[in-house]
């Protein structure tokens, strides 16, 4: 059975020509670039300080899920994010570092595949964590049932 992430992700095929090694750049440069980020560096060191192949083999899995379809992410990624304070900000700053890690290291047409993967994934996060503009607002939900 295909992932889930491979069924939600977009109905349209990913760009021709991406491979493996296009995956592990883009992931290995962006964490790159984050860990100098003065907003997200201090999370990813905390929480992957020791553990940076680990985490770099997995999240090369999950988005060879997403780019080349080979089922073998297996992860839940938003309880791993739930419990480090994450706020809008912080995923604005990760869209436009993962925006301009994309573009420097994948063809154009694989960085938008990306590019457009990642703000559904901030945005599912986002809704998942309750929080951002599309966050639900407990208390005026249940001031309109007691009307």
């Amino acid at each position: 059975m295909a992932h889930p992430l491979a069924a939600r992700a977009l109905n349209d095929e990913p760009p021709a020509g991406l491979t493996e090694a296009m995956m592990e750049n883009l992931v290995r440069e962006f964490y790159s670039r984050g860990r100098k980020d003065p907003l997200l560096g201090p999370i990813f060191e905390e929480k992957l300080a020791g553990h940076w192949e680990e985490h770099i083999a997995k999240l090369t899995d999950f988005w060879s899920q997403i780019g080349l379809r080979t089922g073998r992410y297996s992860g839940r990624p938003l309880p791993a994010h739930m419990a480090l304070g994450l706020e809008p900000r912080h995923f604005g700053a990760w869209l436009a570092l993962f925006e301009a890690t994309a573009r420097d290291v994948l063809p154009p047409a694989g960085a938008a595949f990306f590019v457009a993967r990642a703000h559904r994934i901030a945005e599912s996060f986002q809704l998942g964590l309750n929080i951002g503009d599309k966050a639900l607002d407990f208390r005026a939900l249940q001031g309109r049932r007691e009307d």
